[in-house]
């Protein structure tokens, strides 16, 4: 990664100080400007590429125009053609650099929480983000109503779901789908009207997807059935365009009971984060490829669940401030994946340098649903020796994913407020280690973090 030169510091400085439009999110961090609605925006932002950089950046560690983003804060690095927005041709790597992702989201959250598409415009946004202008005064006051942890969890849902029709029948880029004729350019302003008219199909309307195959076929050539012209981004074709994404998805859906499961269940925008961050803070995640081995017979290793019992005593034993995460369905090495593609013929999941194998091969190999697989987990969980604190908060937090319809689990560990064990002993983490705390000294030292 390269260092931003004195030309791009001066360049920054002086748009700051002789510019009356809005900054991007990364610039507004880089000159220390505050703006409660900017933080929303900057946090769903580094939520979807995958980037748990600090709040505020140095000008030294200002992003290069390569392939590859800087994670600042753990000094790990994420692929910008892993990034959602460029994976889905939405926009260019190089967008990523001008922020052009965060001005997609302030325009779409604007829109949500202000209940009617703003004006798809630079004037728009800059009214929006203008500390003390009635538009910023107005939707800042109906964020703090809507929630800004809300919005964000329905983000990252519809992000999902727009993946999953793009994963179904194979994988294939949202701009492949959307456009007739092959196309390179970037469409943040059609993404918007689609993901409006998704959002409001969930949460305002209460219905979800029944049919990932209609639902695609329904969005193929979206872009010649909506106005795309000149006028497309005032409110009123804005709103013209959502009905029309609506009616096209119309009859592939079923009515919902209620919103909840947008709420709380690990995304696999979370899922992915996780994957990534094990790499560098090993403490707090551990990844399991399964219960069984990768061995002609593929008989159950039961060692594999006192492992993860041991790792959940280990991980609550970082401290009250401290969670974690243990994922089931990963492959740490090439070797494992590949390996799991010949005995399984499952091609696994590139996420960071992890693989993703999933869990329902090995359902399949069992000759048990995935539900029966999953509940396998929990009733280890359930009947373990773990202290009861941390046994019942783990058991409360066990979610499964889809995962591109390979099957992820994940076992949060929340924080806990007194040291764990399972039985008479306790563990601790040293690195991607899980250990028994043997010694006088070593369980000295966990009980002093509490």
């Amino acid at each position: 990664m390269r260092n931003a030169t004195e030309d791009e510091i001066n360049d920054v400085f002086d748009r700051i100080n002789t510019y009356g439009h809005r900054l991007s999110d990364q610039e507004r961090r880089q000159a220390g400007v505050k703006n409660e609605f900017s933080e929303v925006v900057r946090h769903i932002a580094c939520e979807i590429r995958g980037d748990d950089s600090a709040d505020v950046l140095t000008l030294s560690l200002m992003p290069s125009v390569s392939v590859d983003l800087p994670m600042s804060k753990h000094g790990y690095e994420v692929r910008a053609d892993e990034v959602f927005w460029v994976q889905q041709g939405i926009l260019r790597s190089t967008d990523l650099r001008d922020s052009e992702d965060e001005q997609c989201i302030a325009d779409i959250v604007a829109s949500i929480v202000g209940s009617q598409p703003i004006p798809r415009s630079k004037d728009a946004l800059d009214s929006v983000y203008a500390d003390g202008s009635e538009e910023n005064k107005r939707i800042l006051s109906l964020l703090d109503v809507y929630g800004p942890e809300r919005i964000s969890e329905e983000f990252k849902f519809c992000v999902e779901e727009i993946q999953k029709i793009c994963n179904q029948g194979g994988e294939e880029k949202l701009r492949d789908l959307i456009f007739e004729k092959r196309t390179t350019n970037p469409f943040p302003s059609v993404f918007a009207v689609l993901f409006i008219a998704l959002h409001e199909i969930f949460v305002k309307d209460k219905r979800v997807i029944s049919d990932y195959e209609c639902a695609k076929k329904s969005l193929y050539n979206l872009v010649s059935r909506i106005e795309s012209g000149r006028k497309a981004g005032s409110p009123s074709e804005r709103r013209k365009n959502i009905a029309t994404a609506k009616a096209l998805l119309d009859d592939c859906l079923i009515d919902a009971d209620g919103t909840q499961h947008i709420y709380g269940s690990q995304s696999t925008v979370d899922i992915q984060n996780a994957l990534r961050r094990s790499e560098a803070e090993h403490s707090r995640y551990e990844l399991k490829q399964g219960l069984l081995s990768l061995s002609d017979d593929r008989q159950k290793d039961e060692k594999v669940v006192d492992k993860v019992i041991n790792t959940i005593c280990a991980i609550a034993n970082n401290g009250p401030s401290c969670s974690g995460q243990i994922i089931i369905g990963v492959a740490d090495k090439e070797a494992d994946k590949n390996r799991v593609s010949e005995i399984d013929g499952v091609e696994g999941k590139r996420v960071g340098r992890k693989y993703v194998v999933g869990v329902k091969r090995e359902a399949e190999v069992l000759g048990i649903t995935i539900e029966q697989y999953y509940s396998h987990w929990k009733e280890a969980i359930r009947n373990s020796g773990l202290s009861g604190s941390v046994r019942d908060s783990v058991l409360s937090n066990m979610d499964y994913n889809e995962f591109y319809g390979l099957g992820v689990i994940t076992i949060t560990i929340p924080p806990q407020c007194e040291m764990s064990y399972v039985d008479e002993e306790t563990f601790l983490r040293s690195g991607d280690d899980t250990l028994k705390a043997e010694t006088a000294q070593q369980i000295a030292s966990i009980a002093k973090r509490f």
